[in-house]
């Protein structure tokens, strides 16, 4: 994965600038593949192919950090200093993988990159451009989540399932179970959002909710008001 982001980000790997960055992302994957696969020279062209669009659609959250957090002083410090940067560098690499049918690397890598971040992605969930992710720790996104261009998560989000179905001999049936959040929607801290649930664009959800319907379009969803109880007397609690 370094080799990706010396691809991708030149000036903030300590990779030597005279390795051919390319040639070498070529021979690491085909090697890696040699072991597991038998089309994988066809997967490496294809995975190739692919990694400038990558690219493009890592800086677009680069660039969506740096839009939604004051607290940034320029694109280089997101690179260098955030996790959403090390999450998705992996989630769109692995997503890539997993799209053209390779067994079980795009799952190690979302899984090195949730050890490292807190992060949790599964790499079948379908993310859009301009992704950002505020802090990060304790994100969950399940396999089948949908999430449109230029949306925000907080901490402890989960985009989960309530449940799934089970086949004749027992076992779970890999369907729709996540949520679908289309574009330009927030969603704000130790919010969960479970079940095939459409959360319009340009919503805003509050944290702190757990949310199983559906919301409309340009909704903001809030938890009822704290409820003030007198001052608790000789020990009392709730």
């Amino acid at each position: 994965m370094e080799l990706v982001k010396y691809e991708i980000f030149p000036e903030y790997s300590d990779i030597p600038t005279w390795i051919d960055g390319k040639e070498a992302i070529r021979s690491s994957l085909s090697s890696q593949l040699a072991t597991i696969m038998e089309d994988g020279a066809e997967i490496v062209d294809k995975f190739m192919e692919a990694l400038p669009e990558i690219g493009r659609v890592l800086n677009t959250d680069v660039e969506a950090v740096v839009h939604n957090d004051p607290a940034v002083t320029d694109p280089g410090e997101v690179i260098l200093c955030y996790p959403l940067v090390k999450v998705m560098l992996y989630y769109r690499v692995a997503h890539c993988l997993y799209g053209l049918g390779v067994p079980r690397i795009p799952r190690f890598l979302t899984e090195l990159a949730h050890s490292e971040t807190g992060i949790d992605i599964h790499p079948a969930a379908s993310i859009g451009e301009y992704f950002a992710i505020d802090h990060g720790t304790g994100v969950v996104i399940g396999a089948t989540s949908v999430i449109g261009k230029h949306c925000m998560l907080y901490q402890g989000v989960t985009l989960g399932a309530r449940n799934f179905s089970h086949d004749a001999e027992g076992k779970p049936i890999d369907k729709p179970r996540h949520p679908i959040l289309e574009d330009n929607v927030t969603v704000y801290s130790n919010t969960s959002i479970l079940g095939r649930v459409r959360i319009g664009h340009d919503c805003v959800i509050g944290g702190n909710l757990w949310l199983t319907h559906d919301v409309p379009p340009e909704s903001k969803v809030l938890q009822a008001r704290s409820v003030q109880i007198p001052t608790f007397e000789s020990g009392e609690g709730i």
